[in-house]
């Protein structure tokens, strides 16, 4: 049994999903202790738990101590298998969350898999559903696995109730090596709100437009939703940059007492960071990405514009599961980040 620190490095629910999935990929049971020690309130809330339960019905596992709050638990897996699983957090807890935890462990499993996940599409501290829709799952894509979602319905804090339908074919990521963005080739994006004003994702539109006209056109899609499309009131922006070479984004979530200017400026100057760094991916891909360059077993490597506290975390997890190493150094205007098999 490998016993995993959850004080460890930034000491969130990332080291909490990824200790799951490696379990689950590795058949190596663990026993993880302090777990969210460096969040208040310390311990599982609802979506890791719900992360941790789903990760479980993939592989079967036996768990021990798993609850609401718990700050130590052991997990036990047993073989990874396809079907159809539904998977309610049951408060706004992120759907995004959840699926990074599941994703590895179902394209690993012997038969296609079908998700469907009831929580927050669009909230505080989590990837944007269109985020993940429309620059995570590209880049899967480029590393030749086959990840498909269907948004069936947003859902936001403090209600949830979003509903998003997945499929995942079974496939071996391959490797990546990209060492220049290339030539920026789009600029587009989708802005939505659910159950506020119109004049609300105009004004992010118009912002963001503003922040991003030094690179040329940007194309941003609007959508307002009324009760059929959204649970409660919420919204978000979320921008990439289509580049020869790679993809990059930014995005924002909308928070009560806000204004939409700042939401948008949040999203723009972050995605403008990326492009002004010449990097090939962006901070969260960055993270997000290093469990599937390190199943592939083959050397990979991509640049960013800093080895972020939550890549330098979910790296070091990854080296207690899986050969390989994770390295970053100077490069340019950011860091080269390196997975080596050992």
């Amino acid at each position: 049994m490998i016993t995993i620190d959850g004080s460890q490095g930034e000491g969130g629910g990332q080291l909490v999903r990824m200790s799951c999935a490696l379990s689950a990929l590795t058949g190596k049971p663990i026993r993880l202790n302090n777990v969210r020690a460096r969040r208040a309130p310390p311990g599982l809330a609802p979506q890791h738990l719900a992360a941790v339960q789903a990760v479980a019905q993939l592989c079967n596992a036996a768990t021990e101590g798993l609850a609401l709050r718990t700050r130590e638990f052991t997990f036990h897996p047993g073989p990874i298998r396809g079907g159809d699983y539904r998977f309610d957090v049951g408060t706004a807890g992120s759907i995004t969350l959840v699926l990074q935890a599941v994703l590895p462990v179902a394209l690993a499993a012997p038969a296609a898999s079908t998700f469907q996940v009831i929580g927050g599409t669009d909230v505080k501290a989590a990837p944007p559903f269109d985020y993940f829709r429309y620059v995570f799952l590209p880049l899967l894509q480029r590393l030749g696995l086959d990840v498909r979602v269907t948004l069936v319905r947003r859902g936001y804090y403090p209600r949830g109730g979003g509903e998003v339908a997945v499929t995942v074919q079974p496939g071996t990521p391959s490797t990546l090596a990209l060492d220049t963005p290339g030539t920026l080739q789009e600029l587009a994006g989708i802005a939505h709100v659910a159950n506020l004003p119109a004049h609300i994702v105009e004004r992010m539109q118009r912002t963001a437009v503003q922040v991003l006209a030094e690179f040329g056109n940007v194309r941003i899609a609007l959508q307002r939703l009324g009760h059929a499309g959204g649970i409660g009131a919420g919204g978000a922006i979320v921008l990439w940059a289509r580049l020869a070479n790679t993809l990059l984004g930014g995005s924002e979530v909308a928070q009560r007492g806000i204004p939409a200017e700042r939401i948008a400026e949040h999203a723009a100057y972050a995605l403008r960071e990326e492009l002004l760094a010449g990097v090939t991916l962006d901070l969260h891909a960055a993270d997000q990405l290093l469990i599937y360059l390190a199943l592939a077993g083959k050397s990979a490597h991509f640049t960013a514009r800093a080895y972020s506290a939550h890549a330098q975390t979910t790296a070091w997890v990854i080296e207690q599961f899986l050969p390989v190493r994770v390295t970053a150094g100077p490069a340019g205007a950011g860091q080269r980040i390196a997975v080596t098999p050992c």
